[in-house]
């Protein structure tokens, strides 16, 4: 009989750790605690949270009620730190984190010494980086900014050195560097400029048929009458036999024009 009673508890203790379900959350530090949401579990016995853990460390935070706060300023964080959070729950209910977004990283940095070189290379410096994300590298050409390459983030405060080579056209280059975070919102560079002495490039034929021909290599884009874009590249020539009769505006260098596809 005694055996018999050993085996039904040790099965209800594996059904109760099988049936315990996990909310993971991960991302950096920015100087703001969790608020969770605590429901009751199934029959309104005992709350939802069994166990809550910050880097595989248990945190000595009051769970034991409707709702609570993890507090990372107990574990020692610092601004920028990765954080990793396991929210140990019951399998019939489950915890609400209000501000899950709180780790997300946001765009803090300050920007430092934006230069562009003869040779189309930019450079810059940062402090104050919160949390890795990318910097995109703009140059403003036909009338808008235009992305034209990525360079990661280190996401930590320090000061940091970046660097990257933007394609030149003839004219003034005028360049910026920003970051976009979880709320949408820009954090650019004050734009710098440099006069090139690079040969504006011409086009030809007006009136196409087949193909365009630049005088030298060049980034460009087609639009139709609509204002859709059709083509876009870096070339010394435009295969245009697949483009349907009518008029379309081209971009390239810095210059803006049209042609008629014949």
């Amino acid at each position: 009989m005694k055996k018999l009673l050993i085996i039904g508890l040790l099965t209800l203790t594996a059904g109760v750790v099988g049936a315990q379900k996990r909310l993971i959350l991960e991302g950096h530090y920015q100087g703001k605690n969790l608020f969770v949401q605590n429901p009751f579990k199934d029959g309104g016995v005992g709350f939802c949270t069994d166990k809550v853990t910050v880097n595989d460390k248990v945190t000595s935070d009051e769970i034991s009620s409707s709702a609570y706060e993890i507090d990372f300023a107990k574990l020692g964080l610092k601004i920028g730190d990765p954080v990793t959070v396991v929210i140990e729950h019951g399998s019939d209910c489950t915890p609400k984190v209000l501000n899950a977004e709180s780790l997300k990283p946001t765009s803090t940095c300050k920007y430092e010494g934006l230069t562009i070189g003869e040779d189309g290379t930019v450079k810059w410096s940062t402090t104050g980086e919160t949390g890795k994300l990318p910097f995109i590298v703009e140059i403003y050409n036909w009338n808008k900014w235009i992305p034209v390459g990525e360079v990661d983030g280190e996401g930590t405060q320090q000061k940091h050195d970046y660097q990257f080579k933007v394609p030149l056209h003839s004219g003034t280059v005028k360049v910026r560097v920003k970051q976009i975070d979880h709320t949408k919102k820009a954090n650019s560079s004050q734009p710098k400029s440099l006069t090139t002495t690079i040969t504006p490039v011409t086009f030809e034929p007006k009136k196409v048929g087949k193909t365009i021909t630049f005088s030298g290599k060049t980034r460009y884009e087609i639009y139709d009458a609509y204002g859709n874009l059709v083509k876009k590249g870096y070339d010394e020539s435009i295969d245009c036999s697949n483009l349907t009769k009518g008029a379309y505006y081209l971009n390239y260098d810095n210059k803006n024009d049209k042609f008629l596809k014949k």
